[in-house]
């Protein structure tokens, strides 16, 4: 059977941290939906459309990755009714720093009473991507400060295009 896993976020922008959990999932899946959504509360730089174009090109031609083995999508439902749409068993979810442990402790424990079927996943991020954030990267741009050790070249066009 095929293990299928959804990596769900905003990935407003995508970070060399987000690719540290993507390519760490590949390891253990043999697909990895990675799905982007706007249907937060939070105030996005990216639309919904910018962020797939930026995370396909940031994936497929910046880092090569393989494309048979990813799929990027947009969600605007619950993260266990994703999984049941793309027979995803698995859950990832990537994990900075202790501080992030707590919600997602508690969004896990909630996805699984939604589905006793549907586990997750973390995965921590190398020490060098721990600190990088979406946040900052976006504080960074905005004020012209140098990306390249935390974002793929596509990023860091997208942003200095949206300021």
């Amino acid at each position: 059977m095929r293990k299928i896993a959804i990596y769900p976020g905003t990935f407003d922008p995508i970070t060399l941290g987000h690719v540290d959990i993507i390519k760490k999932s590949l390891k253990i899946v043999d697909k990895l939906i990675v799905a982007t959504t706007d249907s937060s509360d939070k105030d996005y730089f990216f639309s919904l459309e910018e962020r797939l174009k930026i995370i396909k090109t940031s994936l497929f031609s910046d880092l090569r990755l393989n494309k048979n083995k990813i799929q990027i999508v947009p969600f605007d439902s619950l993260t266990v009714n994703l999984c049941k749409k793309y027979k995803a068993s698995i859950i990832v979810r990537g994990l900075r720093a202790v501080s992030d442990f707590e919600y997602e402790f508690q969004l896990a424990g909630m996805n699984k009473r939604l589905d006793k079927n549907i586990e997750t996943i973390f995965l921590m991020s190398d020490i060098e991507n721990e600190i990088i954030s979406s946040k900052f990267i976006k504080e960074i741009g905005k004020l012209k400060g140098n990306l390249k050790k935390f974002v793929t070249k596509s990023v860091i066009k997208a942003i200095k295009n949206k300021n």
